[in-house]
């Protein structure tokens, strides 16, 4: 039997996977008239003409078998992770698939970046809904190859059925990592710093744009758009500074409520400065054209879906991690300090800030 089983006539399985962005919910037209027709051919040649290619040579079996096999790695932990996506929630009606496909596999590898694993190789899930002709798999296709070749994994397997519902997608990553090394979220302490990698906002800021919801110059409302659909994992950067951060994650709910997650694992208070988080010149823009620069700053830490690394640095690897970001060319930002206590909390040019919110909740 096929890894890739024919579409069940049954009802489609609803997924269980815990979805990560901040994408407001879409309205769903389930109506027969609100849907272009399915073009595709059947199941087994979206297989092999678009998937078989991607699949990896040694152990996908060639997308002929139930099951994928890989040998063990002496001396290496496996680490997995999985995330899902859905028209509407996660992704708009009208983004195109290729994005669609590379904003499902980086945000998993921004997980595997935040553990400082190597990627190797996921398994796909794809419930193709009436919208998905020919060329919308072709791009999805096209989309995986791309993003396979940039960040070294292979597909090695999984299902693929068809509903009447939106487009759903989920992907499982694995990767490889020295035994007993996975940074956790749970080893910050009194005394260190605080860091993040790149900018904060843009993901929040390109839903707006890709929305047609914010009034920039065109440029600038092109690149956060881009940003949000195609996010940045910071794969290498991760694995670089693995054995030199007590605790580490991916900003996926909004820098705040992840912040929140680290504080919690770890037993520790967090103090962010606002003022502080590394913004975009779209960004810095954006703030300045608003009245309320705090409430705009809540915006900006609370959206979600930046998927950079926030990480904790004890004092004596704070100039390692450094130089780490400078050969790698990344920004890196200290935002704040752990101390002792519980929870998160902000402060905006030395004055102590309630916010209203901290993230993206899943409810």
């Amino acid at each position: 039997m096929s890894n890739w089983p024919r579409p069940s006539s049954t009802k489609p399985r609803p997924s269980s996977s815990t979805p990560l962005w901040t994408a407001s919910p879409a309205t769903f037209d389930p109506r027969p008239e609100a849907m272009p027709a399915v073009d595709a051919a059947g199941e087994f040649e979206t297989i092999q003409k678009l998937l078989r290619p991607l699949a990896h040579p040694d152990y996908a079996r060639g997308l002929a078998d139930d099951v994928a096999v890989l040998p063990s790695r002496p001396g290496f932990d496996l680490v997995l992770t999985k995330d899902a996506i859905v028209e509407g929630v996660h992704f708009l009606p009208d983004d195109p698939l290729d994005t669609v496909a590379q904003k499902l596999l980086r945000a998993n590898l921004s997980d595997l970046a935040s553990k400082g694993a190597e990627p190797f190789g996921y398994l796909l899930a794809c419930h193709w809904s009436p919208r998905c002709g020919w060329p919308e798999r072709e791009a999805f296709a096209e989309g995986l190859a791309t993003d396979q070749a940039a960040f070294g994994v292979q597909l090695l397997g999984g299902d693929t059925v068809l509903t009447p519902g939106p487009a759903s997608f989920s992907a499982t990553l694995l990767g490889w990592l020295p035994k007993g090394e996975a940074v956790s979220r749970g080893g910050a302490r009194p005394g260190d710093a605080v860091y993040v990698t790149g900018t904060i906002g843009d993901g929040w800021l390109g839903l707006q744009a890709a929305q047609g919801r914010l009034s920039l110059e065109p440029e600038r409302v092109e690149a956060l758009a881009e940003r949000y659909r195609r996010p940045v994992p910071r794969v290498v950067f991760g694995r670089a500074v693995r054995g030199l951060v007590t605790a580490m994650m991916d900003v996926s709910d909004g820098l705040v409520g992840d912040l929140g997650h680290v504080a919690r694992a770890s037993g520790a208070a967090i103090t962010l400065d606002l003022e502080l988080t590394p913004r975009s010149a779209a960004a810095q823009a954006w703030l300045e054209s608003r009245t309320d620069p705090e409430a705009a700053l809540e915006r900006l830490v609370t959206g979600g879906d930046d998927y950079e690394l926030v990480l904790t640095v004890s004092p004596r690897d704070e100039a390692a991690v450094k130089r780490e970001a400078d050969r790698l060319h990344l920004r890196l930002t200290r935002i704040g300090e752990v101390q002792a206590g519980a929870g998160v909390s902000a402060r905006y040019l030395g004055q102590a800030l309630t916010l209203s919110r901290t993230g993206w909740t899943h409810d």
